[in-house]
This record gives C-alpha cells, sequence and structure tokens, in this order.
C-alpha cells in the first residue's frame, strides 16, 4: 500500500518535474495577405529553439521554414509565390528566425529576433500565450520589407502571421 501511494504521489509529479526546457513542435503556421484576403500556411519547420517558461529570459528560439512548403490553396498562386519575382525559392530556400531577446509577459511571453526573408534580415516581434500543451504567437510584417512586392504601396503588403506550437 505504501509503494502505491508512493508510486501515485510521483506519477502526480511529472508534470512539474519535466516543466523547463522543452523543444517546439510545430502544429501550424498560418498567413494573411490582408489586402488581397488570401491565407495559407507555411511548414518545413526546423529548429533548434529552447524554451523554459518557467525562466522564459533563458529561452531562444531559432528555425526556419521552407519556401517549397507554402500553400494557399491555389497551385497557380503557389507557383508564383515561389518564383524568382516573390520568394525566389531557387535561391532562398528557406525562411530564417532567431531570437535576440526573450520577456515573461505573464500570461506569455514576448520573442524579439530576427527574420531572414531572401537574403534580407530585419527585427520581428513575436507575442506568445501560453496555452494548456505549448504556445500560440501572432505577428505581422510587410513583405516589401524583404524586397518582396506584391503591391506598390507598402500598407499592402500586409501580412498577418499565427502560430501554434507544443512543447516537448
Amino acid at each position: 500500500m505504501l509503494y502505491r501511494i508512493i508510486f501515485i504521489a510521483l506519477f502526480s509529479l511529472l508534470p512539474v518535474i519535466s516543466y523547463g526546457q522543452s523543444k517546439l513542435i510545430l502544429k501550424e503556421i498560418s498567413f494573411v495577405f490582408q489586402y488581397k484576403d488570401v491565407s495559407g500556411t507555411v511548414g518545413d519547420f526546423r529548429s533548434s529553439s529552447e524554451v523554459n517558461l518557467e525562466d522564459p529570459s533563458t529561452s531562444y528560439f531559432e528555425g526556419s521554414v521552407g519556401v517549397s512548403s507554402l500553400k494557399t490553396g491555389n497551385f497557380l498562386r503557389d507557383w508564383a509565390l515561389k518564383g524568382r519575382k516573390y520568394f525566389n525559392e531557387d535561391a532562398y530556400p528557406r525562411i530564417y528566425f532567431k531570437s535576440d531577446e526573450v520577456e515573461d509577459l505573464g500570461e506569455g511571453i514576448r520573442v524579439k529576433g530576427q527574420l531572414t526573408i531572401k537574403g534580407t534580415t530585419n527585427p520581428l516581434i513575436i507575442n506568445f500565450k501560453t496555452t494548456e500543451r505549448g504556445l500560440s504567437g501572432k505577428t505581422e510584417l510587410y513583405t516589401s520589407d524583404y524586397g518582396i512586392f506584391i503591391k506598390k504601396n507598402r500598407e499592402e503588403n500586409k501580412v498577418l502571421i499565427s502560430m501554434v506550437f507544443e512543447l516537448e
């Protein structure tokens, strides 16, 4: 009986014991090109990130997605976006992000870092909320800041990005 109580007590502590540094597992990265109301996803996620929700300042985010995985639900549009005029998949097959700073926001974390698309690097801030199983984040960018001019005016190149990760 004593062993059963000890086993139950230890088993119930496992989530607490394993809490700390975690790896990111991609569930989804989606985007909405606001001006045209075009949405899609991107995948082929690779990451060496380490996330510590107990002390977010010790976390770092570093990863990439494959341009070839870009999907909008329209084959011809996807093909055009991956081409030389826009993302230029042949010359720049991946999009990279690396954090510079991770801040605790209480109910989530703010990740400040550098996003590289088509060889152009700009600062980017991602705000994450903690969920039962991981992180849910949002950010926005302008494709024209990365040399991708879908429209002439900067404001018409705004993309909203959402991402969902599980922590392992």
